[in-house]
């Protein structure tokens, strides 16, 4: 699964993008940063994951994609299902599976040398090569649409992607991540550095994407998650190691939490 095949570039419209993580521990070293984290994600909706700084929310992300291993020293136990599959099987390739399950990032980061154009096609051309029966300039175009980039860059494809404005930098990156067809698109605090119009297009993009993709959100911002999640996860700290402590839809979780400390986060006592 996690092997590219011949047929991986016309495999992505059939699948439920289902995303589990079962009884997951994250470490630094010997040191534990998130407990027993046990979440199967909605497929195609969005799943936003706030807490207080400190309860593990990026580090659960970074680990749903193996982006946590990067890091010296640093592993999880347990398991991150992608349709049924382990991403940590010892024959799992991590570079396939971070193609499966793309991740945004906080701060806009576009190839700085690269034009807009080949910042989109970068990841594609990594994994797939040259394509059948499609042209780069159709996949570019194609991605820079899902984003409502095209009319704004289309008559400057050659220009550094690094020119233009932050939140145009963002929707290029997410443009970027698509153009490669993921199941799940994972997002950490996508819009902390964003003016608020740019916020609220990426808000409105996010919400439009949830119907082709799984999408895996870490916000610092309540408002956001209101606005846009279908579902929250609200992860503590307890003795300095995040925990799960309740997940439910959105309007639950805001409106008529069953944890104690999550009534205390949400009403802003704690956090």
């Amino acid at each position: 699964m996690f092997v590219k095949t011949e047929t991986e570039t016309t495999r992505h419209a059939d699948h439920l993008h289902e995303l589990e993580a079962r009884n997951l521990n994250v470490y630094y070293g010997k040191t534990l940063a998130v407990r027993d984290f046990n979440l199967s994600f909605r497929p195609n909706s969005i799943t936003a994951m706030i807490g207080p700084s400190g309860s593990g929310k990026s580090t659960v992300l970074r680990s749903l994609n193996r982006m946590h291993e990067v890091v010296k020293d640093a592993y999880i136990t347990g398991e991150v299902l992608l349709n049924g599959q382990n991403i940590y099987n010892s024959e799992a390739d991590p570079v396939r599976v971070r193609r499966r399950i793309g991740m945004v990032f906080q701060k806009p980061n576009p190839f700085p040398m690269m034009s807009i154009f080949d910042n989109v096609i970068a990841g594609f051309k990594l994994n797939y090569g040259k394509p059948k029966g499609i042209s780069y300039e159709e996949i570019v175009e194609q991605s820079l649409r899902a984003v409502a980039l095209w009319d704004e860059v289309k008559d400057k494809l050659k220009d550094s992607g690094a020119a233009l404005s932050g939140g145009q930098q963002q929707r290029l990156c997410i443009a970027r991540t698509i153009a490669v067809q993921p199941d799940v698109i994972l997002m950490d605090e996508p819009c902390s550095a964003l003016d608020p119009i740019s916020t609220l297009k990426i808000e409105e993009l996010m919400r439009e994407l949830r119907r082709r993709y799984t999408i895996v959100l870490v916000t610092h911002n309540m408002q956001q998650a209101i606005r846009v999640s279908d579902i929250t996860a609200v992860l503590m700290p307890t003795d300095r190691v995040g925990e799960l402590v309740e997940v439910a839809p959105t309007d639950e979780i805001f409106n008529d939490p069953k944890d104690n400390r999550t009534a205390d986060y949400v009403s802003g006592r704690i956090g």
